[in-house]
């Protein structure tokens, strides 16, 4: 359903550096086809990015995790990692047509070591 993730230099230029606690996350874009190769619509691709799930970690804000009452086990994720979170959580956004998203570091449900096949239900 994911294809990777790939962002240019041009757009990772353009990203917010995330404050405090929030994370930012690139949302996969959803392949065009499906298995079975019947093409996805743009609005239903469009829609299946909205309601994401999945996401890999670009960077993370100075505060992520910091609090040790909170997090006493240290921070949940780190750069570079897949994680689930909840559908449309966070605050979205478009960079050179490519979906991202800052969420709080207390959103992160999950660790993923592959989100192909993970779909929402």
């Amino acid at each position: 359903m994911y294809s990777e993730i790939k962002i240019s230099k041009e757009i990772l230029d353009k990203l917010p550096r995330p404050t405090g606690y929030r994370i930012l996350i690139a949302v996969p874009e959803v392949e065009e086809k499906t298995k079975g190769g019947i093409i996805r619509p743009d609005v239903l691709k469009t829609k299946e990015e909205t309601a994401s799930i999945v996401g890999q970690v670009l960077s993370m804000g100075p505060d992520c995790y910091s609090d040790p009452d909170r997090f006493p086990e240290g921070p949940y994720c780190e750069p570079g990692n897949w994680i689930m979170f909840r559908a449309y959580s966070g605050t979205r956004f478009k960079v050179g047509g490519k979906e991202f998203r800052l969420i709080n570091d207390d959103s992160v449900e999950a660790i993923l070591d592959n989100p192909e096949g993970i779909e929402r239900a």
